[in-house]
């Protein structure tokens, strides 16, 4: 009994383990004869490094869903974002050890492969540019993801960054990509940078000889009925001028959410026309003052070229 273990001992030794190691030990590069660089790329080095990269994968999804676990969904996605660059920092770190740790020289591969890599340094500038403006983004905390931003005139909300770009999704429901290089490059609106809330405004003109204490109180009562409006701060009304036709007021307010503030402003002017219709106060149209000049032996008005014809 004991002779038939041995024997499949050695079988599975020598046969099977054998083939095994013929197998990992099969060269890749180079093919055939002797390198002198010190570089012996076997199928088992390349299993060795996407088990390693698999290893690796799973471990930080691991690490990705216990710290986040207890984070709220905006807090959570910013940390994603972070997340991200990070891990490719990690696999690029497993990488390297993995095939130092294999033999290979990995020195002589960086040195080989410089030339290379000032060719795609040449002709993918804007590529790098995008992933160091990538990596920028994510060290000085200028662009999270869940921020409120206006680039370009355009509003939006941040619901991805990634290596290269970032998605932003417009007050029109269209997604905007962006190219990383864009926010180190051009000036870039952050409305939720320090809080959530942001001061907006509602620009109004009434006409001369109104009462401007009441249409401050009727301003100030359609922001304290409007929703979407905080109480504190308080809204507040600026009498900003004096006007060709009417006399200016603004009501600033805040709120907290900027993406949707379009609406917020489009309700609260519905409510100060209802009030001021209500209350006799008129917002006036621009108005021109036009002089007819008559001369003397002709019926028709000459108007001068200068004045504006209304």
């Amino acid at each position: 009994m004991q002779g038939n273990v041995d024997k499949v001992k050695e079988v599975i030794e020598q046969d099977i383990w054998g083939l095994i190691q013929d197998f990992l030990n099969i060269r890749l590069y180079p093919l055939t004869g002797e390198d002198t660089t010190g570089m012996h790329l076997t199928v088992g080095v390349v299993l060795l490094v996407i088990f390693a990269f698999v290893v690796t994968t799973i471990a930080l999804r691991l690490i990705r869903v216990f710290l986040t676990r207890k984070l709220e969904e905006n807090d959570k996605l910013k940390f994603i974002s972070v997340f991200k660059f990070i891990k490719y920092l990690v696999y690029l770190i497993v990488i390297i050890v993995t095939l130092s740790s294999a033999g290979i020289n990995i020195t002589v591969l960086l040195t080989a492969s410089a030339a290379l890599f000032v060719g795609l340094g040449l002709a993918l500038q804007e590529l790098f540019q995008d992933i160091i403006g990538g990596l920028f983004i994510i060290v000085d905390k200028s662009l999270l993801v869940g921020d409120i931003i206006e680039m370009d005139g355009r509003v939006g909300r941040v619901i991805n960054i990634k290596l290269r770009t970032t998605r932003v999704l417009t007050r029109d429901d269209k997604v905007m990509i962006i190219p990383n290089h864009k926010f180190i490059s051009e000036i870039l609106f952050n409305y939720t940078q320090n809080h959530k809330s942001t001061r907006e405004f509602v620009k109004v003109g009434v006409a001369y000889g109104s009462d401007t204490e009441r249409v401050e109180a009727i301003l100030l009562e359609c922001a304290r009925e409007q929703t979407g409006i905080v109480k504190k701060p308080e809204p507040f009304v600026l009498f900003e001028d004096f006007g060709d036709s009417a006399l200016v007021f603004s009501l600033h307010f805040f709120v907290t959410d900027s993406f949707v503030d379009p609406k917020i402003k489009s309700q609260l002017r519905f409510k100060i026309d209802h009030k001021f219709r209500l209350n006799g106060i008129s917002i006036p149209f621009p108005q021109r003052d036009v002089h007819m000049f008559y001369p003397k032996n002709s019926s028709a008005p000459i108007t001068p070229p200068n004045e504006e014809n209304t």
